[in-house]
């Protein structure tokens, strides 16, 4: 789950990181008001979506005035800004983050992620900020400082230290650049984080270390023992699809295809999108129903698919260990009856009371296209596919 700049840089004040002075505004009226309590004659005008790149799209503006505020505010409410990051659908701008300007000397990279090769909390920092991660790696590889944390020790000081004394900063910035590391790492640990950037962390001319930009992700497995994270969440700028699916239990990824997925088993859904790419078609989505889905749960799962207006054959592929075929076929069947399925069904069983299952597709009286294997699955779901869309041009 990602927040937005303005929440995480609320966290991470909590942890002795230095942030500029800012508010939050809805309207070019809250915007010029909160540009007034901050004072001075020149303010930074962000908007609050969940992507990067946001200055290259035009989603911050410098304002010398109270006039070019309220003008930055009307031009970005209310629209969708396309970075490289959203794609062309863009995400909806409805709240801006109005923010002092700082007089920069020097620009820094800070990022922490967890790195699954290590299965530890990787430390990324760079002398070079204000460039993506990607771009560092490809034109100044060289300046690229990586630290690995213990997860029983956690971040020491002299991990700090090295890594400040690694970015170059003079002798009087360390002190405060340690603190900044630690209280990082802490927020990072204490909050169930899985990535925290800060692009950039700036050395300003009065010798202060800021952090100018933050961008947070937090694992999604942790939220329940993670409340006040989980009240961050802003639905609006998630995919509406995954929504919807999450907020039903479903482990859902949308994709950029046409064939529906149903399946049973993370490993079983990549292999039946490899199957769907190799046999000439393209997924719609991954959909994981889980080890002990019942009827009522399918049903689900297929509002959630059919939720995806680009859908053009639904694919249910189960192979029932600890799940029944029988209870997946009866799901099918509750789903076609209740939600009401009006594209071409493929459905692959396998394992657990498998010729039950397929007992009860075939008594159903229902329109529903059997296959064996995968393979045959995969294929079937394509031509059926092809021959909707011809359908519906003619």
């Amino acid at each position: 789950m990602d927040i937005h700049e303005y929440q995480a840089k609320e966290l991470l004040s909590r942890y002795s990181v230095q942030i500029p002075r800012g508010g939050l505004a809805y309207s070019p009226e809250q915007a010029t008001y909160r540009a007034s309590e901050i004072g001075g004659g020149k303010w930074v005008v962000k908007a609050q979506i969940h992507s990067g790149a946001r200055g290259k799209a035009g989603g911050i503006r410098i304002c010398k005035s109270d006039s070019e505020v309220s003008q930055a505010a009307e031009s970005m409410l209310g629209r969708k800004l396309v970075t490289h990051q959203t794609g062309p659908k863009g995400k909806l701008v409805s709240r801006l983050y109005v923010e002092e300007t700082v007089d920069i000397r020097q620009e820094l990279y800070l990022g922490m992620v967890l790195d699954r090769k290590s299965e530890r909390v990787m430390i990324v920092a760079s002398a070079s900020g204000g460039m993506e991660i990607e771009e560092i790696a490809e034109k100044q590889p060289d300046s690229i400082i990586r630290a690995i944390v213990d997860p029983g020790a956690g971040m020491q000081q002299f991990q700090a230290r090295e890594i400040a004394f690694g970015l170059g900063l003079e002798n009087s910035l360390i002190g405060r650049a340690v603190d900044t590391l630690l209280g990082c790492y802490r927020v990072f640990r204490d909050f169930d984080a899985s990535m925290l950037e800060i692009n950039p962390l700036v050395v300003t001319k009065d010798g202060n270390l800021i952090a100018l930009d933050a961008k947070m992700s937090f694992d999604e497995n942790a939220l329940f023992r993670r409340p006040e994270i989980s009240e961050l969440r802003d639905k609006s700028q998630e995919d509406p699809r995954e929504t919807f699916a999450s907020d039903r239990g479903l482990s859902y990824v949308g994709l950029d295809g046409n064939i529906g997925c149903i399946i049973n088993g993370a490993g079983l859904a990549m292999a039946t999108m490899d199957m769907i790419k190799l046999s000439g078609g393209e997924p719609a989505n991954f959909l994981d129903i889980g080890g002990g889905a019942s009827p009522e749960r399918v049903a689900k799962a297929f509002r959630a698919v059919l939720a995806d207006k680009n859908v053009e054959t639904i694919l249910v592929n189960i192979f029932a260990g600890i799940n029944r075929c029988d209870w997946v076929a009866e799901g099918v069947i509750k789903a076609i009856r209740e939600v009401g399925v009006n594209v071409p069904l493929v459905v692959r069983l396998a394992g657990t009371n498998v010729d039950e299952g397929r007992r009860i597709l075939a008594e159903s009286g229902e329109k529903v296209i059997v296959a064996d294997t995968l393979a045959e699955a995969a294929e079937r779901s394509v031509e059926a596919m092809r021959a909707f869309a011809k359908s519906k041009k003619n």
